[in-house]
């Protein structure tokens, strides 16, 4: 990519040449998924992590139509403290570019630049998938096939659990994306260990994962996503049976007031989240540090 479209931070641009392990984050948890001033020292607690485990962090943003892989301080806190961030996904960062804005990057614009970018691992959260009732809204997340077509090992803790997730690991499935289990057989929930859905290959060191990252490289063919499923500490989860109460309600109240297409999913979250006073929120950030120590793992097994 040119470098007038992608800046490196002058610390990832160093390991990147010295063939040092990086690994990808995204930046809407800082702007858009944590409430201030939490949400930096998040930022902050997540980027320590990575390299407390010999990685070099890369956080994605776009800031003043620069395409920014690594972050400075001062660009971490403008990311965390400004209302005016926008949430952008793959198909935004052109527009973004042209027009000079600033916005974070959601799970699929921070795929793509930092497969642009050359770096081989990403850790988020959860991603997106496709939504409950999808045969009358056809509500799917953009990440999905961006992954498709993205060469990137992406740690997450699966799908979020608000959406279909059985109609989601299809969907994967029919786009090539392969999808590992770390240390489990079953496909995590996002706030739960489990989605209850069996993955077909399971994997339990970072140096398995890596050795699955080479064989996919040197086999070539669609340049698809790796999944690596790891999920959320039993006892670090959300009570499931709070959970599936919750979310029982939040979706009845949704289609009582008529929310559809993007405003579902930020109105599920906060349902959770204000529901189950904050457990929610917690799980969430329990999984998204777990998966963070572990993709420097696989970064530095590379």
């Amino acid at each position: 990519m040119p470098e007038t479209t992608v800046t490196l931070s002058e610390e990832v641009r160093e390991a990147m040449a010295a063939r040092l392990p990086v690994v990808a984050l995204e930046s809407t948890i800082i702007a858009h998924g944590l409430p201030r001033p939490r949400n930096l020292a998040v930022a902050e607690e997540l980027e320590a992590l990575v390299r407390a485990a010999g990685a070099v962090p890369a956080t994605v943003a776009v800031l003043d139509g620069v395409a920014r892989v690594g972050l400075d301080k001062e660009q971490l806190e403008r990311v965390a403290a400004d209302p005016d961030v926008r949430k952008l996904g793959h198909r935004d960062l052109a527009p973004a570019l042209a027009a000079g804005a600033s916005g974070a990057t959601t799970v699929s614009a921070t795929a793509f630049l930092a497969a642009r970018a050359g770096i081989r691992v990403f850790a988020t959260g959860g991603l997106g998938g496709v939504h409950r009732e999808w045969a009358q809204t056809q509500d799917e997340s953009a990440d999905l096939r961006l992954l498709a077509q993205t060469r990137i090992a992406v740690v997450c803790a699966g799908v979020k659990s608000i959406l279909d997730v059985p109609a989601t690991l299809q969907r994967l499935e029919t786009l090539g994306v392969g999808i590992l289990g770390y240390g489990t057989e079953h496909f995590p929930g996002f706030y739960l260990a489990s989605s209850g859905e069996p993955v077909d290959w399971t994997v339990r060191s970072p140096e398995e994962v890596a050795a699955v990252i080479r064989a996919q490289d040197a086999l070539g063919g669609p340049e698809a996503a790796l999944i690596v499923a790891n999920p959320v500490p039993e006892e670090e989860q959300l009570d499931p049976e709070l959970h599936d109460r919750v979310l029982a309600r939040a979706l009845e109240e949704c289609r009582e007031r008529g929310i559809t297409g993007q405003a579902v999913t930020p109105f599920l979250l906060d349902h959770l989240m204000r529901h189950t006073d904050g457990a929610s929120l917690e799980a969430n950030l329990a999984a998204v540090r777990g998966n963070v120590r572990l993709a420097a793992r696989i970064a530095a097994a590379l």
